[in-house]
């Protein structure tokens, strides 16, 4: 089931269009902390605009390793930009995730995967044309895995 689920969230995210014009793709790189477990991860992000001020964001978080812990998330996150000015915006964003947790201790280990969603806000900072700095805080809703996630990152802009 939870595979089916994975192939899902990618074929949807396979289907968008990336024959964009200039503006409507960037890509992202970004440093992650949850609060479950206090775990600090690094991600990537694609984001796409196929309509002003509307886009999709699938992403990809690994978190390291933390008192025998490790874990994934992959998400698909929709943000509605709402700019404030000419180089500064914020964005609702909800969304879907799956996230696989492991723990290794004394030679054994478990693994747990579990589906979800993600609802927050984030803000970007543009720092010269096509580079932004930008901010999300959201709140990943999983059974018995709820927690808080912070990302900082940069994007690009193409």
């Amino acid at each position: 089931m939870k595979k089916y689920i994975i192939l899902a969230i990618l074929a949807i995210a396979s289907t968008i269009n990336l024959h964009a014009e200039q503006g409507d793709i960037s890509a992202a790189a970004q440093f992650v902390y949850a609060s479950r477990h206090s775990m600090a991860g690094l991600g990537a992000q694609v984001q796409i605009e196929p309509v002003t001020n509307l886009r999709f964001a699938p992403e990809f978080i690994y978190f390291f390793e933390n008192d025998n812990r490790t874990a994934y998330n992959v998400n698909i996150n929709i943000h509605y930009v709402i700019p404030t000015s000419s180089v500064f915006a914020l964005y609702p964003l909800a969304g879907f995730s799956y996230g696989h947790y492991k723990v290794s201790a004394a030679g054994l280990s478990a693994s747990d995967d579990r589906c979800g969603a993600n609802v927050g806000l984030g803000a970007q900072y543009k720092v010269k044309d096509r580079l932004h700095f930008f901010t999300e805080q959201r709140f990943q809703i999983m059974k018995n895995y709820n927690q808080s996630v912070t990302a900082l990152g940069l994007k690009y802009t193409f």
